[in-house]
């Protein structure tokens, strides 16, 4: 990653570009990146920030001197001490993105970029935030690319190696030790992809002081501080992935598929020549377990999940909505690999299989959305839930934007068992003391969500007669309930007949 950033710097400044931009969240990297290209060049390298002015970071001055500094310059002041370069030089300006608003710098700027003009400085701007377009028309923008698999595992190796010389340099300390297989290492790798350098050293270093050792029991916590320190904004909302496996009683098919493509985003998968999963679409009736599907694919595949809101992606502005999109999609990207959440999709580009009075926003949005599924190669996995997947363009659900389409029906008797002894152990409660099998029977029709309600309903009317909770209260709850399969009889059969030949049954 190093070197060919580096030897992109030295073709730009040799070919005249006098300006290069560093967007990036990663300060420590992008500076050893431009440290090292001063090295390369052998040139003098200064550093300017507001809180510290211009400091000399190279040459490296010996033991024990301080760098020489000009403390307390402002950018323009800055900028006026590039212009009195007289040998090649090299200047790194740290977040000067807020100082452009002064037509000073902007003038600055402008004049140290002209190609006319010759200049013995070279300038780098390394940003956490984009700059603006005035600016950007001055300079070449360059990524730091995130590390790949074999950047990760050095600086996983160099993490825990740096942890262990400080805790073992310690006297009385226990021994610190990785027990990883190459596979286990693999999946840490895995894991961690997505996360700049400075953060993955930041994670392995919080895992090993903790307890002195890094191993495969470490994943979970691998992925919960992915997701915490990732913990994004906006349209994009990271989900907790803890439930009760039992709660998705059933479902079999669907399960052999999901575990058939566990390890379809290892290194192995990729020597086979298998490309990433692309994801899977849900179709089925309110409350039967398609959202904890995608929770129980996060979960066990050991990837964070996201879920993206539809509702909010809208936006008062033109270009906005999609604008969103766009940002929320390249979140995705770079928290892979992640497992993509899209609740309801109906919601937010139902409009685009006929005219609308949107102006044609949902098209665009639309578009946007199958575009990115059609081209990305990123280790995402999309799992997009819809209770009427008739109401959406035709072009979503051809093959190639996701992998396989499912029905997600209502749960049938042996379903309906194992999700009622898992609601009762839940609120600690032996199954064996209940009659199931009258249980069972008594909820035909009734969705996961609805045979959930209908024990806590029969909890709430044995604690409100402060009795121990039976089957009746259980069993009066579900006669006082009507379920959907009987208040929308019609609508549910006509979903069933629409996906009987078009989508794979989840049970």
């Amino acid at each position: 990653m190093g070197e060919l950033l580096t030897r992109k710097m030295s073709l730009l400044l040799r070919a005249g570009h006098r300006i290069i931009g560093l967007e990036t969240d990663d300060e420590p990297t992008a500076l050893a990146e431009v440290r090292a290209l001063a090295d390369q060049l052998q040139q003098p390298l200064w550093e300017w920030s507001c809180t510290e002015g211009l400091v000399r970071t190279r040459p490296v001055t010996r033991s024990g001197q301080a760098p020489p500094a000009i403390p307390a310059l402002s950018a323009s002041k800055a900028l006026g001490h590039v212009y009195q370069a007289q040998e090649p030089v090299l200047y790194v300006f740290k977040d000067i993105g807020p100082h452009v608003n002064d037509p000073l710098v902007i003038r600055q700027l402008r004049d140290l970029a002209d190609p006319g003009v010759s200049r013995n400085a070279g300038i780098v701007l390394v940003d956490s935030q984009p700059l603006s377009d005035e600016v950007r028309k001055l300079l070449v923008n360059l990524d730091l690319p995130r590390p790949g698999p074999e950047e990760l595992e050095r600086i996983v190796k160099a993490a825990f190696q740096r942890v262990k010389t400080e805790i073992e340099a310690q006297p009385g300390t226990l021994k610190v030790e990785a027990k990883l297989t190459r596979r286990e290492m693999d999946q840490v790798v895995s894991t961690l992809r997505g996360l700049n350098a400075t953060d993955v050293s930041r994670i392995i270093a919080t895992i090993v002081l903790d307890d002195g050792r890094l191993s495969a029991d470490d994943l979970p916590r691998i992925v919960e501080a992915k997701r915490a320190l990732l913990g994004s904004s906006g349209c994009l909302e990271t989900i907790e992935t803890e439930l009760n496996d039992v709660e998705l009683a059933g479902l079999g098919r669907l399960r052999g598929w999901l575990e058939a493509r566990r390890m379809a985003y290892s290194p192995k998968a990729r020597e086979f020549g298998l490309e990433y999963p692309r994801g899977m679409l849900l179709l089925g009736i309110q409350g039967c377990g398609k959202s904890l599907c995608a929770k129980l694919v996060a979960r066990q595949w050991g990837m964070p999940l996201l879920r993206l809101d539809p509702s909010a992606l809208y936006q008062k502005y033109v270009g906005a909505t999609e604008g969103r999109l766009r940002q929320a999609l390249l979140q995705a990207q770079a928290m892979a690999p992640v497992v993509l959440w899209i609740d309801e999709i109906e919601k937010a580009f139902a409009s685009a299989a006929a005219t609308s009075a949107d102006g044609g926003l949902s098209q665009r949005m639309f578009g946007t959305l199958l575009a990115w599924m059609q081209e990305h190669r990123h280790p995402i996995f999309l799992v997009a839930t819809s209770n009427d997947i008739s109401v959406l363009p035709p072009e979503l659900m051809r093959k190639g934007r996701f992998d396989e389409i499912f029905f997600v029906d209502l749960p049938g008797e042996k379903s309906r068992h194992a999700i009622l002894s898992a609601h009762l152990t839940k609120r600690n409660r032996n199954p064996s003391l209940f009659d199931l099998n009258a249980l069972t029977s008594a909820t035909e029709g009734f969705s996961g969500a609805e045979i959930e309600q209908a024990v806590i309903a029969g909890l709430y009317d044995a604690f409100a007669g402060s009795v121990e909770l039976q089957t009746s209260h259980i069993l009066q709850s579900v006669q006082c309930t009507q379920p959907l399969s009987v208040v929308m009889s019609e609508k549910i059969a006509s979903l069933r007949a629409w996906a009987a030949n078009r989508c794979v049954p989840a049970e």
